[in-house]
């Protein structure tokens, strides 16, 4: 069916309890539009480091807070939005991390971004009113 576009919503709490939800989310509609595993694998682990960063940076942890989410897909991509109201962030002031001086630090953390870009076709941050938005796709 050429054209289909099928969007979905999920609005949640800003906290790691619902970590398990928003990816059961954005899994079963990547399941139901018919990819492969590894790829479901990939997109939610874009969507759970999306998810915590916005937790983190965005709202500092404050769980009252809430975040928005939109999958949808056409013929050709998937893709997610994450919106928040939170702080936002600056992709100009990102560098990417030095993955062997990290291992050898034993360093956890630091890495969403940079795994969100590896995974995901395209990124794009925005700022709409007082909203960011984060949007990742994936070529299908």
């Amino acid at each position: 069916m050429a054209g289909t576009r099928q969007i979905h919503t999920l609005s949640v709490e800003a906290s790691t309890e619902h970590l398990a939800e928003v990816r059961d989310f954005v899994a079963s509609h990547a399941e139901n539009i018919g990819l492969k595993q590894e790829t479901i694998s990939e997109i939610r682990l874009a969507v759970d480091e999306a998810y915590t960063n916005i937790i983190k940076h965005a709202y500092q942890n404050n769980a009252s807070e809430r975040v928005n989410i939109e999958i949808g897909s056409d013929n050709d991509q998937l893709w997610i939005t994450l919106i928040d109201s939170g702080k936002s962030f600056d992709p100009e002031s990102y560098s990417e991390p030095d993955l062997m001086k990290r291992i050898k630090e034993k360093k956890r953390g630091g890495m969403g971004v940079y795994l969100i870009r590896k995974v995901m076709d395209q990124v794009q941050y925005n700022r709409k009113g007082e909203n960011n938005e984060i949007r990742m796709v994936k070529n299908i």
